[in-house]
């Protein structure tokens, strides 16, 4: 059995995970999903890797596998250069590379213009107002779209501040999922960013930026996947 550190994107906490934890409890794995502080001006990605890493039994129950979504790959990558994980698993993952700061990491990967010209090819306008069901939700159940209105917090802006510092990946197993129908991170950029990056070809799940509300049964066969390839039950 496994330890599976989730870790949210920007403006979530662990609610992000909740169709996703249980099933991966029906495996018989421990499934921690951390409280970032997103909301907190005084933190940054500092901050939210300490909490991730203090979320953490001891001892932990090995193997221990990193998964981070969006914005919390940077908090992941830092985890695992503190804590002895068998895997890091980055879904439509922020991928970051040494010092780069989460603001800066929009115009050098010029995500702006993929999302735009991926707009223009569905027919959405590009200039249309920011919508979190149409960016986001928009393959999400009307239930869990529901549901989300009381679990959606406030981003602070400091992580976007700093970055990761590198300089070298850590040594871990790292595997990357992308959205087929992502908005945010269309699949051509996250293909491209990942072979980039991590010299990695993304696996593919068919749905937006949040697989883990859209897809959780999905996600959580990629997960288990990944376990049976390290040879755990």
């Amino acid at each position: 059995m496994a330890t599976f550190l989730l870790i949210p994107g920007a403006g979530a906490g662990p609610w992000y995970w909740h169709r996703v934890a249980p099933l991966l409890e029906q495996y018989g794995h421990t499934v921690i999903t951390p409280d970032l502080p997103v909301d907190d001006d005084t933190a940054g990605f500092a901050e939210y890797t300490d909490t991730a890493v203090a979320a953490l039994p001891d001892p932990v129950m090995q193997p221990l596998v990193v998964v981070g979504q969006s914005m919390g790959a940077y908090t992941a990558v830092r985890t695992c250069e503190r804590v002895s994980a068998a895997l890091l698993v980055l879904t439509c993952p922020m991928i970051p590379r040494p010092g780069e700061s989460g603001g800066e990491w929009w115009a050098s990967t010029r995500q702006p213009d993929a999302a735009r010209e991926y707009a223009n090819a569905q027919g959405r306008d590009p200039d249309a107002p920011f919508d979190p069901l149409e960016l986001f939700l928009h393959d999400v159940s009307r239930e869990v779209v529901t549901d989300s209105a009381a679990h959606v917090r406030d981003q602070s802006e400091t992580p976007f501040a700093a970055g990761w510092d590198g300089p070298d990946w850590p040594a871990v197993p790292t595997r990357v999922i992308a959205g087929r129908y992502d908005r945010l991170f269309p699949l051509g950029f996250m293909q491209g960013l990942s072979r980039e990056r991590l010299g990695i070809e993304p696996d593919v799940i068919d749905s937006g930026h949040l697989s883990a509300l859209a897809r959780p049964d999905d996600l959580t066969a990629l997960l288990i996947g990944y376990l049976a390839e390290l040879k755990v039950a």
